[in-house]
């Protein structure tokens, strides 16, 4: 077993860890058919803990998990990888300062994603949140009206401690396809825009992000419900991710998530490269 050094990150979420742990757990109990009174008849795991076990609501033990993935037939390898996670699941949230403005739904997902070693997001229609200015993030956080007025400068305050996970030590490995549209959206003043367009050329550049422009006239994609991310973890298995108005929804069967990674396979074969986008933000951002 190789303990907490497993799952090191510089962004702690023991409420996300949890959360991850949980749907792990669920999905070997469903490959196998077992159901919850099944759980409780032949290892006494109560049907209530199993719940909460999956779920994430508490702290979930090791000797626990060991006795539940027993059962379930799953590999010594997969039993050691999901007990190393237990042991970064104490502490504060990164995102605690904030914690009165972001909604529940989202605290999951920055919880997450601060625990995941890789992502890939398509984002049709404005710069997306991790690749925002302050100036830019601050604009669009009051055309939109999802935060009171007054907390607005808190909120984008989040934003860019967030979007701090792409320069870290062991940053963030981020593929982006970004529509064009977004590149022309009209948020706050010209000078605001040209900023962002400097910034967004900027971290095109850094060894960790791969920037795509998506373009009109380079065709037809699979990507057309909207905006989508995916998370990859070292020692989990992978997450998709899409907003609605009010909430989200969490991809976590595998057979789903491996349709959105086929689809952002498609979006990456039909944008432009990340040279020829790089070039393209050259040319806008002076």
């Amino acid at each position: 077993m190789c303990g907490k050094m497993c799952f090191m990150t510089a962004r702690n979420d023991p409420s996300a860890l949890r959360w991850l742990i949980g749907v792990e757990l669920a999905n070997h109990r469903k490959q196998v058919a077992i159901t919850p009174q099944q759980v409780q008849e032949s290892t006494g795991i109560a049907r209530a803990k199993l719940s909460s076990m999956e779920n994430g609501r508490y702290q979930q033990m090791p000797e626990d998990i060991l006795v539940l993935l027993e059962f379930y037939g799953v590999s010594r390898h997969d039993i050691d990888r999901l007990i190393s996670l237990t042991g970064n699941g104490e502490g504060k949230t990164w995102w605690a300062p904030w914690t009165h403005l972001v909604p529940d739904w989202f605290k999951t997902f920055v919880g997450l994603e601060g625990l995941a070693g890789s992502e890939f997001l398509f984002e049709p229609m404005v710069i997306p949140g991790l690749l925002q200015t302050e100036a830019y993030a601050q604009a669009i956080t009051e055309a939109t009206g999802f935060v009171r007025r007054d907390h607005a400068d808190r909120f984008a305050s989040f934003r860019l401690t967030r979007a701090n996970r792409l320069t870290e030590e062991e940053p963030l490995r981020l593929q982006a396809v970004i529509g064009e549209a977004a590149l022309r959206l009209n948020v706050g003043t010209p000078e605001i825009r040209q900023e962002q367009l400097k910034h967004l050329h900027e971290m095109a550049q850094r060894p960790n992000i791969g920037i795509q422009v998506l373009r009109p006239e380079d065709g037809p994609h699979t990507a057309t419900t909207g905006p989508m991310v995916i998370l990859d973890f070292d020692h989990a298995r992978s997450i998709a991710y899409s907003e609605r108005l009010d909430g989200a929804v969490y991809v976590q069967d595998q057979d789903d998530v491996r349709t959105y990674k086929m689809a952002s396979r498609n979006l990456q074969s039909v944008a432009m490269s990340t040279q020829r986008s790089l070039a393209l933000l050259k040319t806008k951002s002076h």
